[in-house]
């Protein structure tokens, strides 16, 4: 009953003043919303940070091909081939920390469907396991094409939105042949918007098929000294152009096959070639694992001895994450430094209200203390009094900060994610301040002589 006794006589005492309760925790109404406004719109950033890191697979690690070099110049990364499609078996069978692993052969050229033409950003050559990698198993139409079309070199391949909306404009794309490079290609199904990677690059401008597909029949390179990618942005004399679709005439008793029936009936190497490996683990945890165990097997498979570098170089998410996370994470708490800043200056403004308050009424608390009243309930009266005022400040920043977030996602469509544990901690810190800067008055008030404080005008 002491508890709630002294709540209503300092309810009371608050209700006495009401425009000075109300100006008196404007500031940590202000401090109160800052902090949640900040905290909800950086929640909000890292959120979508790593949503764009999941979309691009957060656990995909990609082993690329050698450098060559000549003289002391190198030619960069990709300029030797050192990755088979042999390697991507080896990995999935000897590596346990790799969960789906997936060849890639890249091009780029003009897709063609009757009068439209369009050139995607990426042309992809994989397996079906590149979607699971990708985190692109949901399909918005159609289906996935299969292994068996892999090892089929079968002339079908899925469609990103964005090529999908250039080139058929509403219409649905399923069962309708594009040409990629004059190589007619039968859609089979139609990707999920991913929208935009973190580079500003257009992910679902992008067109995947079988990987022997794209190697045998578009950049027409079966050779195993080839690199694809030098490959595939030849000039348009290669395999598939119009100028070699009538062969010239030959006088010989075999006529050579041509180019065009080359294209249609490819015969694969023994030792091909591909771009890069994609592979991905089951957690990011198990990323450092599965590096060592891939360098472990690729150097095995390619006879390297121990003093010798890697033909290859891995790269993985790891280091993107950390780096746009620090970031996120060094902003958002720099604009919470800055909000504190106001809740200080609010705790400052209640202890001098308190003061003012102690001092109006001296006269109240030695006649409290002439009728019983102990220092311990004073001192409980005031204290009240403040947290009190920092709740009711702190609810009022809670909605105003809300509030304030929500309009910011509204008008400038900015990602916002409300924090539980920023109002939870908005509470506790509203509390806290209200009893460190109102412990000195409440402190003071106890402290009055009884006599003296009757006999105060």
């Amino acid at each position: 009953m002491k508890i709630y006794r002294t709540m209503s006589i300092a309810l009371r005492a608050l209700r006495r003043n009401p425009m000075r309760a109300t100006l008196t925790t404007l500031g940590i109404i202000i401090g109160i919303a800052a902090v949640i406004a900040m905290m909800e719109i950086g929640n909000g950033a890292s959120a979508a940070i790593q949503k764009s890191i999941v979309s691009m697979g957060s656990n995909m690690i990609m082993i690329q091909p050698g450098t060559a070099a000549s003289g002391g110049v190198s030619f960069g990364a990709g300029s030797v081939m050192t990755l088979s499609p042999q390697d991507c078996d080896a990995i999935l069978q000897q590596c346990p920390a790799v969960q789906y692993v997936a060849p890639i052969v890249q091009a780029r050229t003009q897709v063609v469907y009757g009068n439209k033409n369009w050139v995607p950003f990426f042309i992809v050559g994989s397996t079906p396991a590149y979607l699971s990698i990708r985190n692109w198993t949901e399909l918005a139409q159609g289906d996935v094409f299969t292994d068996k079309d892999v090892r089929n070199a079968n002339k079908v391949c899925l469609v990103g939105n964005t090529l999908a909306r250039e080139l058929f404009e509403g219409d649905s794309p399923i069962g309708k042949e594009i040409r990629i490079k004059n190589v007619s290609f039968k859609i089979v199904g139609v990707l999920t918007v991913k929208g935009a990677n973190m580079m500003g690059m257009d992910q679902d401008d992008i067109i995947i098929a079988p990987w022997t597909s794209i190697k045998y029949r578009v950049s027409g390179t079966s050779l195993g000294n080839v690199n694809q990618s030098s490959a595939a942005s030849t000039s348009s004399t290669t395999v598939n152009s119009l100028k070699n679709l009538y062969p010239s005439s030959q006088l010989s008793l075999y006529p050579t096959q041509s180019t065009t029936q080359a294209a249609d009936t490819p015969q694969p190497v023994r030792f091909a070639n591909v771009d890069n490996i994609l592979t991905s683990t089951s957690s990011t945890q198990n990323i450092p694992l599965a590096i060592r165990q891939v360098t472990a097997v690729l150097r095995e498979r390619h006879h390297i001895r121990q003093e010798e570098p890697d033909d290859f170089s891995i790269r993985d998410m790891t280091e993107m994450i950390k780096t746009f996370t620090t970031a996120t994470s060094l902003m958002t708490n720099l604009l919470l430094c800055v909000a504190l800043i106001s809740l200080i200056v609010g705790g400052v403004g209640i202890m001098n209200i308190m003061l003012v308050s102690v001092t109006e009424r001296t006269r109240e608390i030695g006649l409290r203390m002439s009728v019983g009243a102990r220092a311990r309930d004073i001192l409980r009266q005031f204290l009240v009094e403040a947290i009190v005022l920092c709740l009711i400040g702190g609810v009022l920043g809670i909605l105003l900060g809300h509030g304030g977030a929500l309009l910011v996602k509204y008008f400038k469509h900015w990602p916002v994610e409300t924090s539980l544990t920023a109002i939870i901690a908005a509470v506790l810190v509203s509390m806290s301040v209200g009893l460190i800067f109102g412990f000195y008055p409440a402190w003071k008030a106890s402290r009055l002589d009884p006599i003296e404080a009757l006999r105060y005008e």
